[in-house]
């Protein structure tokens, strides 16, 4: 690709870092900076105003971002991944919606993370929905203009219709029927706003709800006769989103082994030895550096194969599908093993020192736990599907 389009932001977004990791909130002027760049519309296609960006060129603007500040990236990851779910869930249809969406450039979210229960009630009078409930891990919610809403339609007595009827619209923050609350106060990614959104007897059209198709979402997209707005839709944001996810955590270990082997160029050990004379230094350096090399092949390969399909029109397969999951949660693995050889080379001092280190640590801790990455689920998704068996997990 060639030069980013976010290259003249990273200074700003990089001067921010450590006050928006002690304060839990990304630098206003960040995120009016990030809105008033091309940055929100690269996961929207032509027709829907954006950029059109290649996955590969996605995530090289948010490893770039990442290695600033983990905490920003996080965010813009969350609206990109979360804004490529809303094109393939409401489809055709809600050009129009999607659209505007993008032209003001707004930010997006999903909350839909452990202990959301959102409940919608049909209005047939006034083609509406009634939402109501909690949501949780609103990622850049507290920042944003959208959330996306999956939601179960309840009878009239508030209980869910059987057989379910499981649906997925989009609504607007307004602070008072859809209103955040800022409770994330993470040990890592502390300016990430993984907040709570309370839906409070909001309503939208029922024409902007399209079918929830949760666990089975994947294999429904990609289906011939399942309708989207352009080819790339039809790989299903997790795979995607987990590759971009990948390229951060590359690129925040990658930035904390060049600062590293720059500081302990001119650092001694105990009874003032040099620490580079120190056998196992370099060996630490080198392996983290190989793991690191490993783990960024991993992400180009998988975004390569997602940007060649979508040139061809070709929807991807079950197997396309596992693959994503397979090489980001190698390249996670190996980024987040990349640190603890750092850390050990740190020693006492990496524990002792605040600054960018630690706060790189405590961010990567962070990515390979997100839900849609976690080893639990992937591992066991590609272990059935080698095995051939049903899955069990149910998202």
């Amino acid at each position: 690709m060639g030069s980013l389009l976010c290259a003249d932001l990273l200074p700003l977004i990089a001067a921010q870092a450590e006050e928006a990791d002690r304060t839990r909130n990304v630098s206003p002027g960040v995120i009016e900076a990030i809105k008033a760049s091309p940055l929100l519309s690269m996961s929207a296609s032509r027709e829907l105003g954006g950029l059109e960006s290649s996955v590969t060129d996605v995530a090289s603007e948010l490893g770039a971002v990442a290695a600033a500040c983990g905490s920003t990236a996080w965010c813009l990851w969350n609206h990109l991944g979360v804004f490529h779910l809303y094109a393939g869930a409401l489809g055709p249809s809600n050009i129009d919606l999607l659209s505007g969406i993008v032209d003001r450039r707004e930010w997006v979210s999903f909350p839909a993370g452990a202990g959301s229960r959102l409940y919608g009630q049909l209005h047939e009078e006034s083609e509406t929905i009634e939402l109501s409930g909690p949501t949780t891990f609103g990622s850049g919610a507290r920042y944003g203009d959208w959330v996306g809403a999956a939601f179960a339609v309840v009878d009239t007595d508030g209980r869910p219709v059987s057989p379910p009827d499981l649906r997925f619209t989009v609504v607007e923050i307004d602070g008072v029927r859809v209103r955040v609350e800022q409770n994330w106060d993470g040990a890592s990614l502390r300016a990430s706003a993984t907040d709570t959104v309370h839906h409070i007897a909001s309503r939208v059209p029922i024409s902007r709800c399209s079918t929830w198709y949760s666990a089975n979402r994947a294999e429904v997209y990609r289906r011939a006769e399942y309708p989207v707005i352009h080819p790339r839709y039809r790989e299903d944001w997790v795979g995607v989103s987990n590759l971009w996810l990948a390229a951060q955590a590359v690129a925040v270990a990658t930035a904390a082994v060049v600062e590293a082997a720059d500081g302990v160029r001119s650092r001694r050990a105990i009874i003032g030895t040099a620490m580079v004379d120190l056998p196992m230094v370099p060996m630490r350096f080198g392996e983290a550096s190989a793991m690191l090399q490993t783990a960024d092949a991993a992400v180009k390969i998988g975004c390569a194969e997602i940007d060649r399909r979508i040139a061809n029109a070709e929807a991807p397969s079950e197997g396309d599908y596992q693959r994503q999951l397979a090489l980001s949660a190698q390249a996670l693995r190996l980024s987040r093993e990349a640190m603890d050889q750092l850390l050990v080379v740190q020693g006492g001092n990496g524990l002792r020192e605040s600054g960018s280190f630690q706060r790189r640590y405590r961010d990567i801790l962070a990515m390979p736990l997100h839900i849609n990455a976690h080893p639990d689920r992937v591992y066991d998704k590609i272990g059935r599907h080698l095995l051939n068996i049903e899955p069990v997990t149910k998202f």
